[in-house]
């Protein structure tokens, strides 16, 4: 087995600026620039103050980053309020919901894919 066939470099690599993708509202509030690979979604958010996200489960792993502002966020049950550097890991099927509490900046990963974000 050669080096190339171990690290699959027969697939095309996507090179993009995210100053060039179109922001999607994908719910009220919640504007995101959104990257997808095979196996991950990227969603780099920009939160209204007072946005919310009603709480919802899903099958994908996600983990959440706060960049900037203060969000209120849910997982099973636990609140509490993140700030710019704090790292959320959400299982799979974790019910999980959050508010804005100022204008925010977030990014979260998916894997498997958010296809409906496509």
């Amino acid at each position: 087995m050669t080096l190339r066939n171990i690290f699959n470099l027969n697939q095309k690599i996507k090179n993009m600026n995210l100053s060039e993708l179109p922001s999607k509202e994908i719910m009220p509030g919640y504007h995101g620039k959104l990257v997808h690979g095979d196996t991950m979604s990227w969603a780099f958010w920009t939160v209204d103050k007072g946005a919310e996200v009603p709480e919802h489960h899903h099958p994908h792993e996600q983990i959440m980053h706060v960049v900037e502002g203060e969000f209120e966020f849910t997982v099973d049950g636990e609140t509490a309020i993140y700030k710019p550097g704090d790292v959320v890991v959400i299982p799979s099927n974790s019910p999980h919901g959050g508010k804005a509490l100022t204008p925010c900046k977030l990014m979260d990963i998916f894997s498997p894919v958010r296809e409906e974000y496509k």
